[in-house]
């Protein structure tokens, strides 16, 4: 089941009176080394982001502030993921594809990747995909 392959993560809330603390390890509580850390911010409700699958990269999710929502596809099964707590975040594996949306005006998107950038393995086109995937 995609569900299965793509887990929602809860990382532990280790704040106390004097604040928020959540602590993301490579290799620990995500399943991967990290290579990459990207963000999504100043997007609204009318964007989409996303729109591919990779060949190679890994990624986890995570809102650290407001919320988004991704749909995930595996070009059999689809869901929907919201993220909205900056302790839960969402893995993606390889060949996956994602659209992240309906930003709130708030909203950070943290992305963790588990390969430096490399144009050459992302498949943008969705129809390019389900032939490759499937």
């Amino acid at each position: 089941m995609l569900k299965d392959k793509c887990p929602i993560l809860q990382f532990a809330d280790l704040g106390d009176e004097r604040g928020k603390l959540v602590v993301i390890e490579g290799a620990r509580n995500i399943p991967f080394q990290i290579k990459r850390v990207f963000y999504i911010y100043g997007s609204d409700d009318t964007v989409v982001r996303g729109q591919h699958a990779n060949r190679e990269s890994e990624f986890v999710l995570i809102n650290v502030a407001g919320e988004s929502k991704v749909r995930i596809t595996d070009g059999k099964e689809e869901f929907i993921v919201e993220l909205n707590r900056p302790m839960m975040g969402v893995y993606i594996p390889r060949m996956i594809w994602k659209d992240m949306y309906d930003f709130s005006a708030d909203s950070v998107l943290l992305v963790l990747a588990s390969t430096y950038y490399d144009d050459s393995e992302y498949i943008r086109n969705f129809e390019d995909y389900l032939t490759e995937c499937c």
